[in-house]
């Protein structure tokens, strides 16, 4: 009821079915408000009573070039967003992520009096299981914008615009829950990146990607923590999970333990529960660390838990992604040095408090998750996955042996970084 009462708030109109549920925002300057919108100036500032509102920083003044970011309190669900940007004043370049820095436009450039309508699906959720269970995230996932209440929108750029917003729940388009550790989640804070957070770039809004990755987990924690029960809430007919695990597992020692014995019990138990409800499963081999022999070779380090992805793949009938082999043609194209850049590797002093080099040879940076992207979208086309017809048109194919040169990836930092690296190895 509080939800409804914040719409009626807002003024729009909205039906008590949650597939009716609209949101529109004018943002142009002045005082005429398009019809159905809700008028939106710099003092909007987003509170729970209200219920919407710019949100983590400044509110844009028309001259700053700034990101900004933009909240609305939404149930749990799938929003379809069309966000009009562009200005008549001036020319612009804005990129729209969404939640914990989830890419869906990039560099989107506009000449002064241009509109530009920029769409794509997103996925909201809170830590709520049922009215007696919730989710058991870690003390640091507290503030992490894809667990709270509300839908947070970035517009980021060299010169961010934004004239409109339109949010619709939508419920007919499949989702793609994504599972697994810190090489899949949404990070929230540079320089840190994963590829489940870059995939939603190179979609169109005909379907969503729900991460629910964490840093850290292993696929008997994620149960353990209720994030799979909470995905499984959420799940219809026709949607898929993926699976990427084996970093954090290799790790777990004892009795039961290892590849085809505890790890294969929860990936038959993510399998499962996925098919029962219609769900299709992925499973995904786990990405290589940046680890090179002598011979500029990369050295396996995930011991058979990678030929325990494949053995169950193939013994269930479950299409698989070889991630990592993909990623060790990937590093080796790359080489030892240059490599290091796909990679949070950063001298001292590059990112606020850092007063010791980072070099981390497992998680990723924005150009590196990027690239991982652009392998699991491969590894979806060559599992025939029906979802990969809603493939952008200008998504033009990769291959890991040619990996996109660095300089011609433009990333705009977000303004919140960490210099604590993620859990897990």
């Amino acid at each position: 009821m509080r939800q409804i009462a914040i719409l009626m708030i807002l003024g729009l109109s909205v039906a008590l079915s949650a597939s009716a549920q609209s949101y529109k925002f004018d943002f142009t300057p002045g005082k005429k408000v398009k019809d159905g919108y809700v008028k939106v100036t710099p003092t909007d500032r987003y509170d729970e009573a209200k219920g919407y509102g710019y949100d983590l920083s400044a509110s844009p003044d028309g001259k700053s070039k700034a990101p900004f970011f933009f909240s609305v309190a939404v149930p749990d669900g799938n929003y379809h967003v069309t966000a009009v940007i562009g200005s008549k004043r001036s020319a612009g370049e804005t990129t729209l992520r969404g939640e914990s820095r989830r890419l869906f436009f990039e560099n989107v450039k506009t000449k002064k009096g241009e509109l530009s309508s920029c769409s794509f699906t997103i996925n909201k959720r809170d830590i709520h299981i049922s009215e007696k269970e919730d989710v058991r995230i870690k003390p640091r996932e507290r503030s992490k914008l894809n667990w709270d209440g509300k839908l947070t929108l970035e517009f980021n750029g060299d010169a961010p615009q934004l004239t409109e917003l339109i949010i619709d729940r939508v419920e007919n388009v499949p989702t793609i829950f994504l599972c697994g550790n810190s090489t899949v989640v949404d990070q929230d804070n540079e320089p840190w990146a994963s590829w489940g957070q870059m995939v939603t770039r190179f979609f169109t809004d005909s379907v969503c990607f729900a991460n629910y990755a964490e840093s850290g987990e292993s696929a008997n924690t994620f149960i353990g923590a209720g994030r799979l029960k909470k995905a499984l809430t959420q799940m219809k007919p026709g949607d898929y999970i993926f699976m990427e695990f084996g970093h954090n597992d290799q790790k777990q020692k004892g009795p039961g333990k290892g590849a085809f014995y505890s790890f294969m019990t929860s990936l038959k138990t993510f399998v499962d529960e996925a098919r029962a409800r219609g769900v299709q499963p992925v499973l995904v081999t786990p990405t290589q660390r940046r680890s090179f022999d002598e011979n500029g070779k990369i050295k396996d380090t995930h011991l058979d838990f990678p030929d325990a992805v494949r053995w169950l793949a193939e013994k269930e009938n479950i299409p698989l992604v070889d991630l990592h082999a993909m990623t060790r043609t990937l590093y080796e194209a790359m080489g030892v040095d240059e490599s290091k850049h796909a990679f949070v590797h950063y001298p001292a002093n590059t990112y606020p408090g850092q007063n010791k080099p980072l070099a981390d040879n497992t998680h990723f940076n924005p150009y590196g998750a990027y690239q991982i992207a652009k392998c699991v979208i491969e590894g979806m086309k060559k599992a025939e996955l029906p979802f990969v017809r809603f493939l952008r048109t200008d998504y033009e194919g990769y291959n890991p042996a040619q990996p996109d040169a660095r300089e011609s990836f433009k990333w705009n930092d977000c303004p919140f970084t960490e210099i604590e690296k993620p859990d897990g190895n």
